[in-house]
């Protein structure tokens, strides 16, 4: 409970909050993704905190997915890697970041 708690406050407090494993290539995609764009964002490393298994638990609960990336944009869940990548493709994604105000 407290740890579904600790990972809506992070979600809440970020317009942009991609959860993270340093060695995950999906994740490190994300990540570039959104650097090539300049956006904002806030990565939570799971694999670098020692209540990272709890908090992908929470996320399970919040979101409906464990794995990772999982990303959220203005407090509602994304996906993974592949729904950032066809934002991308859709021309999308640049739009749905300034409306969340991820852009300078």
């Amino acid at each position: 409970m407290a740890n579904v708690k600790e990972v809506q406050r992070i979600i809440d407090n970020n317009n942009v909050v991609v959860f993270s494993k340093t060695w995950c290539p999906h994740c490190k995609a994300t990540k570039q993704t959104l650097n090539d764009l300049k956006a904002q964002y806030e990565v939570v490393e799971l694999d670098n905190r020692n209540d990272g298994d709890e908090l992908q638990d929470a996320l399970l609960e919040i979101s409906g997915q464990r794995s990772v990336p999982n990303i959220f944009f203005g407090k509602k869940h994304v996906g993974g890697n592949s729904d950032l990548q066809e934002l991308v493709k859709s021309g999308q994604l640049k739009a749905r970041l300034q409306e969340v105000g991820a852009l300078a």
